[in-house]
């Protein structure tokens, strides 16, 4: 893969720190590493991380092509809430990744059903991804759906780009409310620095909207439910670190080191389910019990 890009005439800037503004998918430590193996060339000349580009410049960046991963049917136990011939529901666990990525070659998501549905899972998403339709994060738990054929994918993505799709979220998060119910709506794109985090991005970011309702209050915490309207990455996490109610556990957009020990990753559960099933095109709906982890925390600070 290659990219070609030409400094405009503005005041110069790091080499690095202008690729990584102009092609994000790309870190900057990514781009330092390209640079060291003369994968940038300026001019057409080989050049420096701290190089400070000029006027007209003309870059130009090669890139690998990433390398498809094998991915292997494993027998990795599945927690079913529902099955048919077109689509299955399983609730996630705390840990386990949604598809194969670099570092994350096995146990996940994707291996435990290919061993489980064998071929019988939709090629729209390739074969990293195959059913999948949407992903909810590492240490969130809760309710998935994935699909079987490429006819009940295309109607599911088409309900997701629609948000006619009713998901409903349970977390615990910092602070007690003044209002029981609530609506953040704010754009959400990549953080401007740290491009590994999503943030509130009113330049570049794209519409995202999330409901939220306070089902019970404690000192110094609130168990809340979260709909969303819109589904960006790490939405709930970021809006309502927004608003200064940071979810416990998530030491990316929360606080570090939590008064409450032994938690790993952020209390959130994808809890609610629905939509328009591609085969009987009737609303269906799905929920999930809390994991145990999430009632135990819950019996806690109400003691």
């Amino acid at each position: 893969m290659e990219y070609t890009l030409e400094y405009p005439i503005i005041a110069s800037e790091r080499i690095d720190k202008y690729i990584n503004s102009q092609i994000p998918e790309l870190s900057r430590s990514y781009i330092q590493q390209l640079i060291q193996n003369k994968q940038v060339l300026v001019n057409d000349k080989e050049c420096k991380s701290n190089y400070k580009c000029k006027p007209a410049d003309h870059i130009h960046i090669q890139v690998e092509e990433p390398k498809e991963l094998d991915v292997i049917p494993e027998d990795i136990p599945l927690d079913i809430v529902y099955e048919d011939t077109s689509i299955i529901i399983v609730n996630k666990p705390k840990h386990m990744v949604v598809h194969p990525a670099p570092g994350h070659e096995s146990g996940t998501l994707v291996n435990a059903l290919l061993y489980h549905c064998k071929d019988s899972l939709s090629s729209i998403n390739g074969v990293i991804r195959p059913g999948i339709v949407h992903r909810i994060d590492q240490n969130t738990t809760g309710i998935l759906v994935i699909c079987k054929n490429d006819h009940a994918h295309k109607l599911l993505a088409e309900q997701l780009k629609e948000h006619s799709i009713t998901r409903k979220y349970h977390a615990i998060c910092y602070g007690t409310f003044k209002e029981p119910t609530g609506t953040v709506n704010a754009p959400i794109g990549r953080h401007p620095i740290d491009r590994k985090k999503m943030a509130i991005n009113h330049k570049n970011g794209r519409e995202a909207i999330t409901h939220y309702r306070v089902l019970e209050q404690f000192d110094s915490y609130s168990y809340i439910e979260c709909t969303l309207e819109t589904g960006r990455t790490h939405q709930i996490r970021v809006h309502m670190s927004s608003i200064g109610h940071p979810l416990l556990g998530d030491d990316v957009y929360g606080p570090k080191n939590p008064k409450i020990k032994g938690l790993e990753g952020q209390t959130l559960h994808a809890k609610t389910l629905g939509f328009i099933h591609p085969d009987t095109n009737q609303y269906v709906e799905f929920d999930s019990e809390l994991p145990d982890y999430f009632v135990k925390l819950l019996d806690k600070l109400r003691k």
